[in-house]
């Protein structure tokens, strides 16, 4: 069965965008070094340092089904038909995509669902045995309140935004985490991998 992480670049103060949906100073450690990290669909390419390469490298290459909602679709333009970090896309929303973005990307791997519990169900699907990514935010708070998600990544950028878009969304009560299984300093990024204690 397939595993599902939510993850995105957050600030030390747990928002990962201002109110104005910027990220400001939280992606600065994606162009600060002189090793490649390359998001393999989409052919985005970037420098960072080896110790974030070697970590966010493996992986972005294991995910198999990204979960976005419809918010950061419309922010990315549905990233051109393409999935950042995944073979297939999962867009969680209540309307339709907009006719002229499907006509431009007719042979987009993207799948729609009405709902969080569909979407996370529908990526599970496709990717088999690998890994789902669900942006964290609102969707992720959603799929994470509602026990969807398997394990937390987290790069964390030394930065506080004071107020904006939290990590976990509008999630409120305590789920135990395990410790941290992956910690690995990066320049300007702190990457952390815990596992959702069930």
């Amino acid at each position: 069965m397939a595993r599902v992480v939510m993850q995105a670049v957050v600030s030390v103060d747990g928002f990962v965008a201002d109110p104005d949906d910027q990220v400001g100073p939280l992606f600065d450690w994606y162009g600060n070094g002189d090793t490649e990290l390359l998001a393999r669909p989409s052919g985005w390419r970037f420098s960072v340092s080896a110790a974030s390469a070697g970590y966010a490298q493996p992986f972005w290459d294991a995910i198999d089904v990204q979960v976005i909602g419809r918010h950061l679709f419309d922010l990315t333009n549905g990233w051109d038909g393409k999935a950042a970090a995944a073979e297939q896309l999962v867009v969680v929303t209540h309307r339709p995509l907009p006719d002229e973005w499907l006509a431009a990307h007719p042979d987009a791997p993207v799948h729609v669902a009405d709902s969080v519990e569909a979407g996370i169900g529908r990526a599970r699907e496709l990717a088999g045995d690998g890994l789902v990514c669900v942006s964290a935010g609102d969707l992720g708070g959603q799929a994470f309140t509602a026990g969807l998600v398997d394990e937390v990544a987290m790069d964390v950028a030394p930065v506080v935004l004071g107020r904006g878009k939290r990590f976990f969304g509008e999630h409120a009560g305590t789920v135990l985490l395990d410790d941290p299984d992956r910690v690995v300093p990066g320049d300007r990024v702190l990457h952390l991998h815990f596992t959702v204690r069930r």
